[in-house]
């Protein structure tokens, strides 16, 4: 399967964010979208997820030579800021979830098999969310994306915040699911990307441009990637 982007762009009063972003992403890899702060990549998910309209631009799957416009159902975003019904337990919410769905989720299991999949401790699944952490507030937004199975998983720099160990048990996560979406994982942070991704995508100057993730390994690579990010610092 595969994503395209085709002259995406986004402008905010006179500052053009996204310029004419044209890139297909694969299923299988992990995509490292890497950018500083303020580049774009939020605002990049955003137009993907429909939750911002852009202002020129088509995006669409390929599946077999096949292609067909992007329904809500093939995108799951993972926000970097966990959002989830903190009025309810972990229980509930997951109940709630799957009740609502019931009949779409593919393969459904026990409530306990997938806290048990998080792991997600017995005597957490009956607390409010409210009470979780950051870090398990973030598993039941994850869990919530596994059980939908996105055909393309927005990551907004989920793991940044996290304790080594849950950004640990996230990235093992991740890597066991790469073969079943397209992954898209933004960072600002460029050693968690080479770290974790399979590809590296940087975007810069409002445009993608993919870099050989080989070619990362000097020392010499590495600074052109910064002195470039440096430079769209200094616009």
């Amino acid at each position: 399967m595969k994503f395209t982007i085709e002259h995406l762009a986004k402008a905010f009063d006179k500052k053009q964010v996204l310029k004419d972003i044209d890139f297909t992403f694969e299923s299988g890899k992990i995509y490292g979208l890497l950018g500083r702060n303020g580049a774009g990549k939020t605002t990049l998910f955003n137009c993907l997820n429909g939750d911002l309209k852009a202002d020129a631009g088509k995006f669409y799957l390929e599946d077999n030579g096949v292609t067909r416009n992007v329904v809500p159902e093939d995108i799951g975003y993972v926000l970097s800021t966990p959002t989830v019904p903190e009025f309810l337990t972990g229980r509930e919410f997951l109940k709630f979830y799957m009740d609502i769905h019931e009949g779409s989720i593919k393969d459904p299991k026990p409530l306990d098999a997938y806290f048990d999949y998080m792991s997600i401790a017995e005597e957490d699944r009956g607390k409010l969310l409210k009470d979780y952490s950051h870090g398990m507030k973030n598993k039941m937004q994850m869990l919530i994306n596994i059980i939908a199975r996105p055909n393309v998983l927005l990551l907004d720099e989920p793991l940044t915040s996290l304790d080594v160990v849950v950004a640990e048990e996230m990235k093992q996560l991740l890597r066991s699911l790469k073969g079943e979406c397209i992954t898209i994982f933004s960072t600002h942070i460029m050693d968690l990307a080479l770290d974790l991704c399979d590809e590296i995508v940087l975007l810069s100057h409002g445009e993608l441009e993919i870099v050989d993730k080989a070619d990362l390994d000097s020392q010499e690579f590495k600074q052109k990637i910064i002195a470039a990010l440096r430079e769209e610092g200094n616009d």
